[in-house]
């Protein structure tokens, strides 16, 4: 049960169970993060933290008791399900707090990191250093799926543009400019992978391979495609620039007409459990309805869906139910992208 010290509210372990660790470390009440409880967290994230300075992912670090000896996971340093950057995130606001010096040295070290692995193109891989074990070959693939890519850049950002959530730290001009290069070449990179279709600007695969910018395969059912999802972000960060530039303006037209020409309207998913009470979803009409497939084939430009042997199939239906039910195949992300749009091109002189 919850209790109070003063003003903070304190949580029992039952309560941080149901709650997901980047509710933890990015949304809770301003004041927690001075507590020792949130204090206690924050050792067991440092403890986490890679010796080349990020994290692996998928940990609950709120969940942990960890203890001088106890084993840390070898899983490898990461940007994959917004691993390194939250934990940066929450070492700041660890340090608006506390003022601790520690904090501020461990958001250093892990932005060093974010440094040392990107690419000499300007992109980021899944994994840095590259993982090859356990099958995550494709680690080494610049990567926006689950918004690897687009996370670290949105970090970026705020350091150079010294954000609210950042100020405390202080980070001098060096720092800044240093990330602000980063950036910039982050950018270029998004521009240079934009997948072109008879010269005109498309959208993004969810990976692309780091020498050739090519779209690239990931695991078994996640081929090289059109991405319907993991494009948004990616649009949605170039719409964040201020003053695009020619390259970038041409980028979100290019990516907004594609996503007009590839909606499917009066269908929905519907999630449900079968008679087994397994996870399942079909495809059922839906009146006024408009979403967007998760993949689309590189020459068809329409809609593909696969199971783990990596057989393209048309429709849903025709995969198993273990991928059908287990995997997000449509999306409605796009729509508030092209929602958005008319007022970022008014803003922007850009005829629509």
């Amino acid at each position: 049960m919850a209790f109070c010290l003063g003003v903070t509210k304190l949580y029992a372990q039952k309560e941080f169970d149901r709650m997901s660790w980047s509710k933890v470390a990015l949304r809770m009440p301003a004041e927690w993060y001075a507590s020792d409880q949130a204090a206690a967290i924050a050792e067991t994230v440092m403890a986490y933290q890679t010796e080349i300075g990020g994290w692996p992912k998928n940990i609950g670090f709120h969940r942990l008791k960890w203890k001088e000896g106890d084993k840390i996971t070898d899983a490898g340093s990461t940007f994959d399900n917004d691993a390194t950057t939250t934990e940066m995130r929450f070492l700041a606001k660890m340090y608006e707090s506390r003022k601790d010096e520690k904090y501020k040295d461990a958001f250093m070290k892990a932005f060093n990191y974010i440094l040392k692995a990107q690419y000499a193109n300007g992109g980021w891989p899944q994994f840095y250093p590259p993982r090859t074990d356990n099958g995550v070959m494709y680690s080494d693939c610049i990567t926006f799926n689950d918004n690897a890519y687009v996370n670290v850049m949105e970090l970026l950002k705020d350091i150079f543009n010294d954000a609210p959530c950042f100020k405390a730290l202080s980070l001098n001009d060096e720092v800044k400019a240093k990330a602000r290069q980063a950036f910039d070449r982050g950018v270029q990179c998004i521009l240079d992978m934009q997948i072109r279709v008879n010269g005109e600007r498309t959208v993004w695969c969810a990976q692309h391979h780091q020498e050739t910018l090519a779209p690239a395969k990931a695991r078994s059912y996640e081929l090289e495609s059109f991405s319907g999802g993991e494009s948004v972000g990616v649009v949605f960060l170039l719409m964040s620039l201020p003053n695009p530039s020619e390259d970038v303006v041409a980028a979100v037209k290019g990516a907004v007409k594609w996503f007009e020409g590839h909606k499917i309207e009066g269908i929905k998913v519907e999630r449900f459990k079968n008679e087994d009470g397994d996870p399942d979803a079909r495809v059922v009409p839906s009146a006024g309805s408009v979403i967007w497939a998760r993949f689309y084939d590189l020459d068809t430009e329409k809609p593909f869906f696969c199971d783990r042997d990596g057989i393209k199939k048309n429709t849903l239906q025709e995969i198993g139910r273990e991928r059908r039910g287990g995997y997000g195949w449509y999306t409605t992300a796009p729509a508030q992208l092209l929602e958005a749009y008319p007022e970022w091109a008014e803003k922007n002189g850009v005829a629509l």
